[in-house]
């Protein structure tokens, strides 16, 4: 039997306070506030070097930062006891870059290891269940006996996708999701995050530097400069946000062609 629920749903999903992170002498985050709310898709940018996987890494508790704090769902992960823990990872779910699935294992099989660590389900039902993830994120049903080996990139995302939703998650990260795509596979792999989070009621944090997703699909955009969170803002105002680098990375011809094709994607769903 689990234990009470200790979510607070009209908490923020994620939110981090004061975070420090440091190896050695070198700080990498310093008193770096960020906010993530119900339903949103946010995008993480910055520059190289910058630290955006280890304060990925922090927020999903892969790392202890130095000062600070990460709270989920109004709980400050601190205070909270192994069964608690338990309780909210299974709230999370996390594609990393490559989709990162375990080469030994079929597809089916590397959706089933979430169920099989954290359910007590039959094996035939957590069949059953990966099925339907596997089909959730537009992979073929044969794919399912497929190896990662025999996968495309493309196909490789979206079984990694399937195992971060295993568990029914209300907050994906994503890392880099569609680094690697060809523009046709990049698109469908934002359609497919749209989709899904309207479906299962997500909220998404994206680590991302690809300005098409972020033109597309986020409603907020945060940007990680000079050890911090400068900004965490719409479209409309980091572009307007006064640093060189923020300049520099919306204002050349990338973002621009990006920004385009954005108003057009945008203008055609509203037809």
């Amino acid at each position: 039997m689990s234990g009470p629920n200790i979510l607070d749903m009209s908490a923020p999903p994620m939110r981090a306070v004061g975070i420090k992170t440091q190896f050695g002498p070198n700080v990498i985050h310093e008193n770096l506030d960020f906010t993530v709310n119900h339903g949103e898709i946010v995008g993480l940018v910055g520059g190289s070097g910058t630290g955006k996987s280890v304060l990925l890494n922090t927020m999903l508790g892969l790392k202890e930062p130095e000062g600070g704090y990460v709270e989920y769902f109004g709980q400050n992960r601190d205070e909270l006891t192994a069964d608690m823990r338990g309780q909210i990872n299974k709230e999370m779910g996390v594609l990393f870059q490559g989709g990162a699935l375990f080469s030994s294992m079929t597809v089916r099989e590397n959706v089933m290891v979430p169920m099989r660590e954290s359910t007590n389900l039959s094996l035939s039902l957590m069949r059953e269940l990966a099925d339907m993830k596997i089909n959730m994120v537009g992979l073929p049903p044969e794919s399912a006996v497929l190896y990662p080996s025999d996968l495309s990139g493309g196909m490789k995302k979206r079984a990694g996708l399937a195992r971060a939703l295993a568990l029914d998650p209300k907050l994906l990260f994503l890392d880099e999701p569609t680094a690697g795509l060809d523009p046709v596979g990049a698109n469908a792999f934002d359609e497919l995050i749209l989709g899904l989070r309207e479906a299962m009621g997500l909220t998404v944090l994206m680590v991302t530097h690809d300005l098409d997703s972020l033109y597309l699909i986020c409603d907020r955009i945060a940007v990680l400069v000079d050890k911090h969170i400068a900004i965490a803002d719409s479209l409309e105002a980091v572009t307007q946000y006064d640093h060189p680098w923020v300049k520099e990375y919306f204002g050349g011809p990338r973002s621009r062609a990006a920004m385009n094709a954005g108003k057009i994607a945008v203008s055609g769903q509203k037809e």
